[in-house]
């Protein structure tokens, strides 16, 4: 299977490994073994496949903003490697073949570890600023490159779109000088990261120009479960969040996203086949359906 852009939108399902996820989904709270991680997350994959996911992004350190979160602590690339690689390499072994399995890290040697277990996306929410070697270990195995924009704090002086479109152009400019090719980066303006709610809906709302100003490069749009729907939704908790995230996966969509990220695959999957079905009608014109 590999990445083409403008026919279909790829839904990516979330496989977290974390103790402490922010919308509850981790497999891997304390006390849990490691093989009882994989066989937990090889059960969520053959699900999130059989439902439709053509991507799954396994991630072992929560990302979550301290900002709004709180702090929590750090992982070490130890911990995160001895978790993620045997995950990576079971999806990668059993369902390889139907989906992609992408490694949600801001570690390079984390990164080079999954790719070499199978994996074929780097999907970086620092985007190279924490470690630049995710760009270098992307480059080095032809992987595609996920780079997305990420704060500590959320303040934009000079307004949140230009600061996307700087750091994200830097961003890109930087993955470039390492060697990654244009064809394989994908941004995210990182819905939710460093950013208020207010901040969230001007990224959707400017989504489409956003994907235009950074040069039309395929475009991530991460929104499910996240605060700024509970928000929305008048304090809805994380898991009451389903219709929400759906509105804004089909307006994602609509604005040129090429991969939306998603707790609930099967909704999700049938939402953006009605979505493609509409927003893609002249690509699916043209090829003959």
């Amino acid at each position: 299977m590999e990445l083409t852009w403008g026919e279909r939108t790829w839904v990516m399902g979330i496989i977290n490994l974390t103790a402490d996820s922010f919308s509850g989904d981790g497999l891997a709270p304390e006390g849990r073994d490691v093989e009882a991680v994989v066989r937990a997350a090889v059960e969520q994959g053959r699900r999130f496949v059989a439902e439709g996911a053509q991507i799954l992004d396994v991630g072992a350190e929560s990302s979550r903003p301290a900002q709004f979160y709180g702090e929590h602590p750090p992982i070490a690339a130890e911990e995160e490697r001895a978790l993620v690689v045997p995950v990576v390499e079971a999806l990668a072994g059993e369902l390889g073949d139907r989906a992609l399995v992408s490694v949600d890290t801001t570690k390079g040697s984390v990164a080079r570890a999954a790719l070499a277990a199978g994996a074929r996306i780097v999907n970086d929410v620092w985007a190279g600023r924490r470690d630049p070697d995710t760009l270098s270990a992307a480059a080095d195995t032809g992987a595609h490159l996920v780079l997305m924009h990420n704060r500590e704090v959320a303040d934009y002086p000079n307004g949140v779109t230009p600061e996307i479109v700087t750091f994200l152009q830097l961003a890109i400019d930087d993955a470039l000088a390492a060697g990654v090719p244009r064809e394989r980066l994908i941004v995210d303006p990182g819905i939710g990261f460093g950013k208020t709610p207010e901040h969230s809906i001007e990224v959707l709302h400017r989504a489409a120009e956003l994907k235009q100003r950074l040069g039309g490069l395929p475009m991530l749009i991460g929104t499910s479960r996240k605060r700024v729907l509970g928000e929305l939704l008048g304090g809805a908790a994380p898991d009451q969040r389903l219709e929400g995230s759906l509105a804004t996966l089909a307006l994602a969509i609509a604005a040129g996203a090429d991969i939306v990220r998603v707790h609930d695959v099967a909704a999700s999957v049938r939402v953006a086949r009605v979505a493609d079905g509409i927003v893609r009608w002249r690509a699916g014109v043209e090829a003959g359906r």
